[in-house]
């Protein structure tokens, strides 16, 4: 092996496999910056509602002055639910399901102080409800029940009635470790549970509980399985798409104006990344180019040499293993150096994250990692069966 390597070694081109690294590195650090940047933007979108994804629009019928008089219902009929269903803009279809039974919370702050109130319950389908299964779900007959509260519920206590009233604020985690009593009465039956919070959201005006849950309490304490259909969760293909916008106002219908535009953000981000990943691509497959160029060249100034290794008995495999171990050297030193400025280039602008969002908690790098394995292994293979092809092909002439 050391023979052969110092025989083929002589016509190594030093500026070609140069000029392929630092091609190389610029295309892999795009690509592997592109995905990791795109993952730490999305948790600063959704890292308030990581159970909501970003392109769900939550519709409604507006109230107006007249509906409040006349007394109109503001619920979805049949015909609007189909119409709604068949718009090319949405993929799926969720049905908000209100509680029809009475429901009344406990919650003791310490042992002098406790709040009661009246209160609803609302569902939506589970699969639009992005917590850990083990988090989200109901068993019939349990007596612990998860909730998704509004964020502003927490917002209005700690700067509103706590801070006229002295008492403790409260975090989201101190709230989600301390158990709500909930009464729940109605059809002749009064039961107590626990309420268990296992989220907060920014987006839900509502206090969320599972769907299987609903579906069985209106059935047991109001003999109901559901009530009327009031407001809708949309998943929609393209939040920028203005037919949505044309749509809701043509029919009526409402949103939160706030949402929709961070939909369109996030989507428009999608594309942007998508194209600087183009970008970095094509600058990839360049420099693989140029890598199989030189490796190509190389081979034919050393044609004669290889000739004779392969007369002599060094089979094909032995003769081009030189090359390929020069190749994916090459491709692993690329990929850790990208790897490097990569991260170094991360804790710049994480550090600008950190700053305007204190609460920003950072995710894994494991999602970058894995693709740069990937492509090292996909580029290193492309790499491996070419020069052994290249190799094979002297030998079968000779033969």
């Amino acid at each position: 092996m050391k023979l052969v390597w110092k025989l083929l070694r002589q016509h190594i081109s030093i500026p070609q496999f140069a000029g392929f690294f630092f091609a190389n590195i610029v295309g892999m650090v795009i690509i592997l910056l592109s995905v990791q940047f795109y993952n730490d933007t999305q948790a600063v979108y959704t890292g308030e509602d990581s159970f909501m994804k970003s392109d769900y629009l939550i519709i409604n019928k507006k109230i107006s002055a007249v509906t409040t008089i006349t007394g109109k219902s503001n619920a979805f009929s049949r015909p609007e639910l189909q119409e709604i269903e068949q718009q090319q803009f949405v993929e799926r279809v969720g049905y908000f399901t209100p509680s029809v039974f009475d429901v009344r919370a406990t919650f003791d702050l310490d042992q002098s102080t406790s709040f009661s109130t009246e209160m609803f319950f609302e569902s939506v389908p589970d699969e639009f409800v992005d917590v850990k299964s083990e988090d989200w779900k109901y068993v019939k007959g349990s007596k612990e029940i998860p909730i998704i509260l509004p964020r502003n519920y927490l917002d209005l206590y700690n700067f509103g009635y706590a801070q006229s009233r002295s008492l403790p604020k409260l975090s989201e985690g101190i709230l989600g470790a301390i158990k709500l009593k909930i009464n729940i009465y109605g059809n002749g039956s009064n039961d107590e549970y626990v309420g268990r919070i296992v989220g907060f959201s920014s987006r839900l005006n509502t206090i969320l509980v599972p769907q299987a849950f609903m579906n069985w309490a209106n059935n047991y304490y109001a003999d109901s399985e559901s009530g009327t259909i009031t407001r809708l969760i949309l998943e929609v293909n393209n939040p920028t798409d203005e037919n949505i916008t044309s749509f809701l106002q043509e029919n009526n219908y409402e949103t939160d104006q706030d949402k929709l535009d961070a939909s369109k953000t996030t989507f428009m981000l999608r594309i942007i990344v998508g194209i600087v990943m183009s970008i970095g691509l094509v600058i990839s497959i360049l420099a693989l180019y140029v890598l199989m160029l030189s490796v190509y060249l190389l081979v034919e100034k050393n044609n004669t040499k290889l000739e004779n290794l392969l007369l002599i008995g060094y089979s094909p495999v032995k003769v081009s293993m030189p090359y390929q171990l020069l190749t994916v050297g090459l491709n692993i030193l690329v990929l850790i150096m990208a790897f490097v400025i990569m991260l170094s280039v991360r804790s710049i602008y994480m550090d600008m994250f950190q700053s305007f969002f204190p609460d920003f908690e950072a995710p894994g790098i494991l999602l970058t990692v894995l693709i740069g394995i990937v492509l090292l292994v996909f580029v290193s293979l492309i790499n491996v069966i070419a020069v052994y092809l290249k190799v094979k092909s002297i030998w079968n002439r000779k033969s």
